[in-house]
């Protein structure tokens, strides 16, 4: 299930985003990246809808995941 975003607070947006970041150690090159920068750059993608926030009631569990996976995924489960 996709969770808009305007259900959710500014603080609890950032809470999910931040745990994201820091349970995928996503990589930023060779610089180093804020984790400010980082938290910026995925509500940004969320935003502009290139990714999306799902709730798995399986697993009960909110995870990020780019809008075109969440897609394949949800045509497989048919």
């Amino acid at each position: 299930m996709i969770i808009p975003l305007d259900q959710l607070s500014h603080e609890t947006l950032t809470a999910i985003i931040e745990g994201f970041i820091l349970r995928e150690g996503t990589e930023y090159g060779a610089e180093d990246v804020s984790k400010e920068a980082k938290i910026a750059q995925v509500k940004k993608q969320l935003e502009q809808g290139s990714a999306v926030l799902v709730y798995s009631e399986l697993h009960e569990s909110i995870n990020i995941l780019p809008s075109d996976q969440f897609k394949v995924g949800m045509e497989e489960e048919i």
